[in-house]
């Protein structure tokens, strides 16, 4: 602990650096369960050190991706509930790197806050190293701001920075992707970390009395608890799947649902063919459509509907690949197929 560094000056500011410290203490423990072979350094010095292990790969690419987790903090605030939301933020990173064939390595991340609570960003990077520990990386370093005057005391952003490594011949180009192709659905733990802005207008979430109250619709879950159900992380059974069958492409569905997010990974001129009826729609959509007054095509638009991530493979590799993914925690199942088209997705 730095018992010297105080400034009764900067605390009269708004800042307090000596519940920085307190907050570097307390997560300490959150962090060290993410350490791995490549960790070279404690938390705490200025720049976090990585040892990268090149074994069995001929030609190293590093992938990095960076992402917050958007208005969903602010059911988390009124909630109060913090040790979830940083599983989402390193989700949102991971899994994007992850679309190109890359093994996450570490990650980083920062936290801006009107006030430095020590407990609640303990609570929050405790929540971000149980992400790491699901995506396979380490937390090698972070950054906790405060910002008083710029945000209210109680208010906090939360972003990270995570970077993998793939064998340059291993990188998913969709280069092969090829009409008859089949397309296997990995299914969402629910909304994940998208549409919060729409969520929060369609139920009113500032002013709902009702977040705790469980719901029929829902299974009896409630609305708060089933919104901040942290985004499903497909890191280690993609990685498993990868290993052992031939993947052409691979697409993240995050906002923007599926109309933008699975053309990203096809070639020009190739587009999803998809039956409406095929794909597993979760409860939690079906209430935001109703509620909502939401079109269709409108919440396929901009929610992942129930599947957080499409693969692409050959027709006779399909049956294998939804075998592996599933025997390594996923409920994946064949969403649709590969037919030469320039519209991106066909929803039938």
């Amino acid at each position: 602990m730095h018992n010297k560094s105080m400034s009764e000056s900067y605390a009269a500011a708004g800042v307090d650096i000596t519940a920085g410290y307190k907050s570097v203490e307390l997560m300490k423990k959150h962090i060290a369960r993410t350490k791995n072979e490549g960790c070279l350094d404690d938390v705490g010095g200025f720049g976090g050190c990585f040892g990268l292990d090149l074994t069995g790969i001929t030609e190293p690419v590093l992938v990095s991706g960076t992402d917050g987790v958007g208005t969903k903090i602010k059911l988390a605030m009124l909630l109060d509930k913090h040790d979830t939301i940083g599983i989402d933020c390193v989700a949102m990173c991971a899994n994007d790197i992850i679309c190109c064939g890359a093994k996450p390595l570490f990650f980083l991340d920062y936290i801006a806050c009107g006030k430095n609570f020590p407990e609640k960003i303990a609570e929050i990077v405790g929540g971000v190293a149980e992400g790491c520990v699901q995506a396979g990386c380490a937390l090698i370093g972070g950054e906790t701001a405060e910002h008083p005057g710029l945000m209210p005391e109680d208010d906090y952003d939360l972003a990270g920075y995570c970077t993998g490594v793939v064998d340059k011949s291993k990188i998913l180009n969709n280069k092969e992707v090829a009409e008859g192709d089949v397309i296997i659905a990995l299914a969402s733990t629910g909304i994940h970390s998208n549409g919060f802005s729409l969520i929060r207008k369609v139920f009113d979430i500032e002013n709902n009395p009702n977040l705790n109250m469980p719901l029929e619709a829902l299974g009896g879950k409630s609305l708060g608890e089933t919104l901040l159900t942290p985004t499903k992380m497909y890191v280690k059974s993609m990685l498993t799947l990868m290993n052992e069958v031939k993947v052409k492409a691979v697409s993240h569905i995050t906002g923007g649902g599926f109309y933008e997010n699975i053309p990203r990974s096809l070639p020009e001129g190739y587009s999803a063919k998809i039956k409406k009826e095929d794909v597993i729609i979760l409860p939690i959509f079906k209430l935001i459509m109703e509620t909502g007054n939401i079109p269709e095509r409108d919440m396929f638009n901009t929610f992942n509907m129930g599947v957080g991530m499409s693969v692409v493979v050959a027709k006779e590799d399909a049956e294998k690949a939804v075998e592996i993914l599933n025997a390594n925690g996923e409920n994946s199942y064949i969403l649709g197929e590969i037919v030469k088209s320039d519209e991106g997705v066909i929803l039938e």
